[in-house]
């Protein structure tokens, strides 16, 4: 039991951020670049591609063994086309609002590489319980992508957080918008394209230099583990 938590807990932490895909593999960026001008937007796709990528997981690993290779790529498109049309129509109906907004971006999950990237890579050949767990991680890896995008374009683009929640969360949200800068014009290239990817190379440094510094603590613990190791053979 233990040993499985284990798995499920490291399987969990590889998708959300040791392998990022949007920051790691560097995979739907197209989306992740053209949504992500404010927090409401990438929450709205985020939350989609999430939904997609854990069904889609689950669905691929169910009908797995029943899928000749020759057709596999075929019916993986099919399901993940499947629940991209679900989405969209269920957004068009109950958030039409954010449905307009957000455009052909919706039905463009459909060629998101990450979706069919861990319907082939993982889901293919991995347990429905294991498959699920790896498209929710990586959904969600990709939510966290878009939103600390989308919070950092919106806050030095206009000086707020969450304009226009009631887009995704209903008119009890329209006074959730947050003025935290008092800007007259705010930077208007940070809601532009170049600050689409003047932002996501500055997440991508974070997150290298969080990553070095973590290996870099692990190496001096194990260094002083090898060390005590060393002095309590010669104690003995």
């Amino acid at each position: 039991m233990n040993t499985k938590l284990s798995e499920y807990r490291q399987l969990f932490m590889d998708g959300l951020w040791n392998n990022n895909y949007a920051l790691v593999a560097l995979l739907g960026l197209c989306p992740l670049l053209a949504v992500s001008n404010n927090v409401v937007n990438a929450l709205g796709l985020g939350i989609a591609t999430l939904f997609v990528l854990t069904l889609s997981n689950g669905a691929v690993s169910l009908i797995r063994h029943w899928i000749t290779p020759e057709i596999r790529i075929p019916a993986y498109i099919t399901v993940i086309a499947g629940l991209v049309t679900s989405v969209d129509l269920l957004m068009s109906m109950w958030l039409p609002s954010l449905h307009s907004v957000l455009g052909i971006f919706i039905p463009l999950i459909v060629t998101n590489c990450i979706v069919l990237a861990r319907a082939e890579a993982y889901a293919s050949k991995n347990s429905v319980d294991k498959a699920l767990i790896d498209g929710f991680s990586i959904g969600l890896g990709f939510l966290l992508a878009l939103v600390i995008l989308g919070g950092m374009r919106e806050l030095l683009g206009n000086g707020t957080l969450f304009a226009q929640a009631d887009l995704l969360f209903g008119p009890i949200a329209k006074d959730w918008t947050l003025q935290l800068l008092d800007l007259d014009y705010g930077l208007l290239m940070a809601i532009l394209p170049p600050g689409a990817f003047i932002g996501l190379g500055l997440m991508i440094a974070a997150m290298n230099v969080i990553k070095a510094k973590q290996k870099q603590k692990q190496q001096t613990i194990s260094v002083a583990i090898s060390d005590i190791g060393i002095k309590d053979g010669q104690t003995a």
